[in-house]
């Protein structure tokens, strides 16, 4: 089930009526009936995928329960507890990566070691198997480790409810595309009775609103234009390639924070917070400050749970470098099993260096962009455009089969002259409707750029001219929805 859908349209106000009006008398009951709700919108896809999502979320859950016993045992010494308390959480994130690895990357290893053998002459009949990737995977095998990796580090004590567990991982606003929620703030909101809140349900349809605004008016339309220029690249000129680049960059990102806007909007109507995912990454000034806007979630995963172990910053000037590499290369490769993710991780991981040599990774940690001024500064305006040509060339790489239309497709916008960007946009409307809402979708952020989302606070006052804005905005995602098209961030 898809959230711009006959379905969830369905399926969501059900599900809100029946959670307030009827499994509110418990918190145990609402819970239940979360799971339940969750279970039918992820088994719509597959119900086979619901088993492994079971088995993720019953091995955490146990390993937590383990844990804890270990821990109140007095015939143990603190050294065996902690030892012993290493193993079941060590046992756990390697089920749940095993897993993770087998559905994800099978055939990818089987394809790269038969490719591996043709190089020295020898050739190996080997098959790959059919395997079917369950949607969403990598994100809620993500959010189960934050748990187990939680509490064994003494974050959050392990929970012996099982409800409010199952209810935390598969929570189905954010089960296939995240944010990817830590235990430490999810878990204990499902612990806690909730009472509705207007004002938070209101804010969130505000935000579920701009949310399918950026899915199916910029993503979906640009997703057209993206598609046939990707698959017919090499007859196009270079302008035309350039507008194509251009277009994915606002495609995935309409796409994957319209679908956390849905996400943390849908959330909110059942009394829950989710983390925020994005924060205006366009208007990054350098690549360490688009890092800290993009994908939130998963970028302060592999920071915290990977970037931190391994030493962080706080080590040598060669480890740091080593653990920004790694953390980018394994961001690459959770993305999927195509060698285009790890170069673009790898890129990215070059792209970093220069500010993390020169000491200014940290620079833009603060105030966003042109914080008390309408427009931004010359210096501000060249690092934004700058940073966004960068990030646009990653995505050429992103979107790519394989690396030979990488270059191929780079190389063909090098030879780039002025008369050929008029050119291009001549070559079809849905070019020019692209250009159009993602111009839309540039100019309302900038202007919302100091909320947590565009449309949080409308600087309107009267209630009719708010309501205007609501029905232009519907309007919009009526009138110029393009063809429906599936998060890109599903197949991930």
């Amino acid at each position: 089930m898809i959230f711009n859908s006959i379905d969830f349209a369905v399926f969501l106000p059900v599900v809100f009526l029946c959670y307030w009006f009827v499994f509110n008398r418990s918190l145990l009951l609402q819970n239940l009936f979360v799971v339940a709700a969750s279970y039918v919108f992820y088994g719509w896809w597959d119900w086979r995928f619901l088993i492994l999502m079971t088995v993720t979320i019953v091995c955490s859950w146990a390993s937590g329960v383990w844990i804890a016993h270990t821990r109140n045992r007095s015939d143990l010494d603190e050294k065996s507890i902690r030892r012993r308390a290493r193993r079941i959480t060590a046992a756990n994130i390697v089920l749940n990566l095993l897993i993770l690895g087998f559905f994800k990357y099978c055939n990818f290893f089987v394809q790269n070691f038969v490719e591996a053998f043709t190089l020295f002459g020898k050739e190996l009949n080997v098959h790959t198997l059919k395997i079917i990737l369950p949607v969403g995977i990598s994100f809620y095998t993500f959010q189960a480790l934050s748990y187990s990796i939680d509490v064994y580090r003494e974050k959050i004590a392990p929970t012996r409810d099982i409800v409010s567990f199952f209810t935390f991982v598969s929570f189905f606003p954010q089960l296939v595309a995240g944010p990817i929620e830590r235990a430490t703030n999810l878990l204990p909101q499902f612990q806690v009775r909730r009472t509705f809140d207007y004002a938070q349900a209101t804010d969130g349809m505000r935000q579920i609103l701009w949310g399918l605004f950026k899915k199916t008016v910029v993503a979906d339309n640009c997703a057209v234009a993206v598609n046939e220029i990707f698959e017919g690249y090499a007859s196009y000129s270079s302008g035309t390639l350039l507008i194509g680049a251009v277009l994915f960059a606002f495609q995935i990102y309409g796409d994957f924070s319209g679908y956390s806007d849905i996400a943390i909007g849908s959330a909110r109507l059942f009394g829950i917070n989710l983390m925020r995912n994005f924060a205006f990454p366009y208007f990054s000034r350098d690549i360490a400050e688009f890092w800290r806007r993009w994908h939130i979630s998963l970028t302060t995963w592999f920071r915290d749970y990977v970037y931190i172990p391994l030493g962080g910053s706080r080590v040598s000037k060669a480890k740091v470098i080593r653990n920004t590499f790694i953390i980018f290369l394994v961001s690459g490769l959770w993305h999927g099993a195509n060698r285009t993710f790890i170069a673009w991780g790898a890129y990215h991981a070059l792209l970093f260096m220069p500010l993390l040599l020169l000491g200014k990774n940290r620079k833009h940690t603060g105030a966003v962009v042109a914080e008390n001024r309408l427009l931004p500064t010359l210096k501000e305006c060249l690092s934004m455009l700058l940073t966004f040509l960068l990030v646009v060339i990653g995505w050429i790489i992103f979107r790519v089969e394989n690396m030979h239309q990488a270059i191929d497709y780079i190389s063909k916008i090098c030879t780039l002259s002025f008369s050929d960007v008029f050119v291009a946009t001549e070559g079809g409307n849905r070019r020019l409707l692209g250009l159009l809402v993602s111009t839309i979708l540039i100019l309302a952020e900038w202007f919302g750029r100091r909320q947590q989302y565009t449309l949080e606070r409308i600087p309107v006052r009267n209630r009719v001219f708010r309501w205007m804005i609501y029905m232009i905005i519907a309007g919009m995602i009526v009138m110029l929805g393009g063809v429906s098209s599936p998060f890109i961030y599903f197949q991930f």
